[in-house]
């Protein structure tokens, strides 16, 4: 990858993250200044309640991010990933991709959403709260930031079976992937721009453990995944020795800088030391 289209990934990312949510903008005609009559601050407001989420808790921007994809890719922006299921109901949140989101993720939009009811009961969607906060979390983390027009409306269903029919798995071969995204519209290198989100964040050892413990297939298995940097592999091995008692257990994406939204990942890919074995692959 040459050094004129490393620098400019993030930035490349972000447009796409946008892209996804183009359905939702041609739907509902989203605009920029949608709450200024309502609640002219509601961008502010949530800014500063996820701003200070973060800063106690700096994995909040990375599991933002993923719930934000999780959203939009599978029914649009709508919210119905943050419907928690009950006694009566299921909802997204009971899919099997669904159940590694994380607590923190769903604990700043809902900071977000009690502040606002405060100052405008009723008047900004959830949908837009997750959008506002995925934007200015992953901005904090260095990439940078992005106008976003608002005016999004929740969801009245949340559906357990869509997440697993539609979400890209940690071990999808990549025809997989290209025919998952081509179906939303999305091109292969679009595809693997939108892999930058995993320049963030942390991935339970579950996800990858095919690639550092290897089964044997007619003889003996090799030690790890052959294109993983032998010294990371050791590494990832004496960190996720455990997992399968405890399923907790898990890494950051990326080694080198794992809290900076940067183009990292992608060198690190190159360099042997990607932690996805479907990031490799594409």
């Amino acid at each position: 990858m040459d050094t004129h289209r490393r620098l400019h990934t993030p930035a490349l990312f972000l447009l796409l993250l946008l892209v996804v949510d183009a359905a939702t903008v041609a739907e509902a005609k989203l605009v920029p200044n949608y709450y200024a009559k309502t609640c002219p601050r509601a961008e502010r407001i949530v800014t500063d309640v996820v701003s200070q989420k973060q800063l106690s808790h700096p994995t909040t921007a990375a599991g933002v991010l993923r719930v934000f994809f999780h959203d939009c890719f599978v029914s649009g922006c709508d919210a119905s990933v943050l419907v928690a299921p009950t006694a009566f109901a299921r909802s997204k949140r009971d899919a099997a991709q669904s159940r590694s989101l994380p607590g923190d993720a769903f604990e700043a939009v809902t900071r977000a959403k009690t502040a606002l009811e405060l100052e405008c009961p009723g008047a900004v969607s959830c949908a837009d709260v997750l959008a506002i906060a995925a934007r200015d979390l992953v901005a904090m983390t260095g990439a940078p930031s992005y106008p976003l027009r608002l005016g999004r409306k929740d969801a009245l269903a949340s559906s357990p079976a869509t997440p697993d029919a539609e979400l890209p798995l940690a071990n999808s071969t990549v025809p997989r992937l290209i025919a998952m995204f081509a179906a939303k519209g999305f091109t292969t290198q679009e595809l693997v721009a939108l892999s930058d989100a995993h320049t963030l964040g942390f991935a339970h050892c579950s996800e990858f453990a095919d690639r550092i413990f290897p089964r044997a297939k007619g003889g003996a298995a090799p030690p790890h995944d052959p294109t993983m940097n032998p010294s990371y592999a050791k590494g990832l091995q004496d960190a996720c020795r455990n997992y399968q008692r405890d399923p907790t257990i898990a890494v950051f994406n990326d080694v080198m800088t794992p809290g900076k939204f940067d183009n990292m990942y992608f060198v690190n890919l190159q360099r042997g030391l990607g932690l996805l074995s479907t990031d490799q692959a594409l």
